[in-house]
């Protein structure tokens, strides 16, 4: 317990200089971390080939954790001394005020807190309110005493004895809250960061938060605000308090729509590396599975039978291997991508959003969407979860690809982005408009956050992609609010609620579709009603073959988008590379609408 003498001599900014000395070196750390993401793997796909590609590989992604650890811990430290001097400022205050209070008065502040008043006969009263004797001292809250009597200076020396002792208490208490977390914050020698180095550092994080929350308080990160509100927050932020709520609460910060790419990536890059390392441990810790069937005792039919141990084993653990093989699939696939970087000209890529709860969320962009000319943001469909993200954000990477082709010399970002609980069956889920109806104000946030950080409507071309039901979730947001886009296109889509491309929440002119001649999608959506209806004359290649009023989806003539050639087959692969059918999305995106092919 520090004595009011070291809480009257601590020098805080001693702490608070310690504390920029480690945030430079977290800084720092997270600035090598990029150059090695966005640098060096670029070299080894560029230099190298076959096994020692994989070997340099593998060597590049233990340094970029290594970094990745080093910006954690260091930034808690920062965080730590900050915390400890911001909050150790309150008690010192108090202290320094009853100090000067008792020399005005011509008190005594004795060595052990005891305070010495001048009568007659001298009474010593402690910081626990008690004479030097130990025994109990009323106070006279109300007396009024004459001026100079021994009453008047007893009480005030009970005021001053007691604000003292609360400012040793409370600075005890500040003391040991930051104390006990900074022990736990070193390594050893020789570190090499494993995964339960990395789901230490969450522990550490963890910790921190409690430790810290009422200097860095977590409620002061805003929550249901507009992408505006949130931007305003985070300027009106000094550099240190960012990175501090960044370090602190990477998992709030890397959710903010408004707040720049690079410091949600920054965020959700510590939260996906630090998750996956659990997930691991957890899936390690899983006893090995025993054989399913054994032979059977009796030597008779039938030849097998069901092993007692591995229904056992199965019972108590087989939906949560489950569980944690399929979220380290969509984690990895999302590292792979990050490890890409580089590789036939791929650009750096931005993680977004991340969250694991349910089927999870991924929103990962291939480029930097805030310096983009053309941006394209693609809504995947039904089934869509956290195990399979890597087919959806490798569909915007060949997409970034292609577009890059027809935009020369401009900035391209793709992102793909999986931030609404997608329908996980055809039947009954993506025959039901609730899952749009819940999707489409999370994409009407993060379109507005994108425009938020581009600097307005005019700083990019902007082009949305639903495939499948998420063309409904692109459609439900445009007919309920003001989405952020110039151009829609829909692929594969079942409908969007709406019976004509004009209705849309883009200029006339500026919506694309495209369908396959076997995709069953669109005829299915009419089936389950997600379609509109309008009045007019359905046609098929300009023939009438119905009147009145009518439901339509995207492909229907009568819905009035542009019909885009298609090339491929069924309702998956309209991404694939060299298609007309990517080409023609790809042109949109960039913008070189003279150049799309239509039917």
């Amino acid at each position: 317990m520090p004595t009011w003498q070291q809480l009257r001599d601590a020098k805080l900014n001693e702490y608070t200089d310690a504390a920029d000395g480690w945030g430079k070196v977290s800084s720092r750390a997270n600035a090598d971390k990029d150059r090695v993401d966005n640098g060096m793997f670029a070299k080894i796909h560029d230099t190298q080939k076959g096994e020692t590609a994989n070997k340099a590989g593998g060597d590049v992604q233990q340094l970029s954790r290594n970094y990745q650890y080093l910006h954690t811990e260091c930034g808690l430290i920062r965080t730590a001394l900050n915390g400890l001097a911001s909050e150790l400022a309150s008690p010192q205050k108090k202290l320094k005020q009853a100090l000067e209070d008792a020399e005005n008065l011509k008190f005594t502040v004795n060595a052990d807190g005891t305070v010495t008043y001048p009568i007659q006969s001298s009474v010593l009263l402690s910081g626990s309110n008690t004479a030097h004797d130990g025994a109990p001292v009323p106070y006279l809250p109300g007396k009024a005493e004459g001026i100079g009597s021994a009453d008047a200076n007893k009480g005030k020396a009970e005021d001053i004895a007691q604000r003292i002792g609360d400012a040793v208490r409370e600075a005890n208490e500040i003391d040991g809250r930051y104390a006990s977390v900074l022990r736990k914050l070193k390594a050893g020698p020789g570190l090499t960061v494993s995964d339960e180095t990395l789901a230490d550092a969450a522990r550490d994080t963890k910790a921190m938060q409690e430790a810290a929350g009422r200097y860095a308080d977590d409620d002061e990160i805003p929550r249901g605000k507009s992408p505006k509100e949130n931007a305003d927050w985070w300027n009106g932020l000094a550099q240190e308090q960012r990175d501090e709520y960044a370090t602190l609460y990477p998992a709030s910060i890397g959710a903010l729509d408004g707040l720049p790419s690079a410091v949600r990536d920054d965020a959700n890059r510590m939260v996906l590396a630090e998750s996956k390392a659990q997930y691991q441990i957890d899936l390690n810790a899983i006893p090995k599975q025993p054989q399913e069937y054994l032979p059977n005792p009796s030597g008779s039919y039938p030849a097998v039978i069901k092993n007692p141990e591995w229904r056992e084993w199965n019972d108590k653990y087989g939906d949560r291997k489950k569980e944690l093989e399929a979220g380290l699939k969509g984690m990895n696939a999302i590292q792979a991508r990050f490890d890409a970087t580089g590789k036939e000209g791929l650009p750096e890529a931005y993680l977004l959003g991340f969250d694991t709860d349910g089927i999870g969320r991924a929103i990962v962009a291939n480029g930097n969407p805030d310096t983009a000319d053309h941006t394209a943001v693609y809504v995947p469909g039904t089934k869509t979860r956290l195990e399979g993200i890597g087919g959806d954000v490798n569909r915007m990477t060949e997409t970034w690809r292609e577009a890059s082709k027809w935009a020369p010399g401009s900035e391209v970002s793709t992102i793909t982005w999986f931030g609404y609980e997608a329908p996980q069956s055809i039947a009954p889920e993506a025959m039901q408009k609730g899952w749009a109806h819940d999707g489409s104000p999370k994409l009407l946030q993060f379109m507005d956050g994108l425009e938020t950080v581009q600097g307005g409507a005019d700083k990019s071309h902007t082009t949305i992609i639903g495939h499948s039901y998420g063309s409904t979730v692109v459609g439900d947001a445009s007919n309920r609010g003001d989405l952020k886009g110039d151009d829609i296109v829909a692929v594969g889509s079942p409908g969007m609620l709406t019976g004509k491309a004009d209705d849309l929440d883009v200029d006339k002119g500026h919506v694309w579709s495209e369908a396959a001649w076997n995709d069953v999608v669109p005829a299915g959506g009419k089936l389950a009603g997600l379609g509109g209806y309008t009045w007019g004359v359905e046609t098929w290649n300009g023939i009438p073959f119905n009147a009145g009023y009518v439901q339509t989806v995207p492909s229907d003539e009568l819905f009035g988008a542009h019909r885009m050639d298609v090339d491929t087959s069924g309702h998956s692969d309209y991404w694939t590379r060299d298609s007309e059918s990517l080409k023609n999305q790809a042109k949109v995106v960039a913008g070189a609408y003279d150049k799309v092919d239509e039917d």
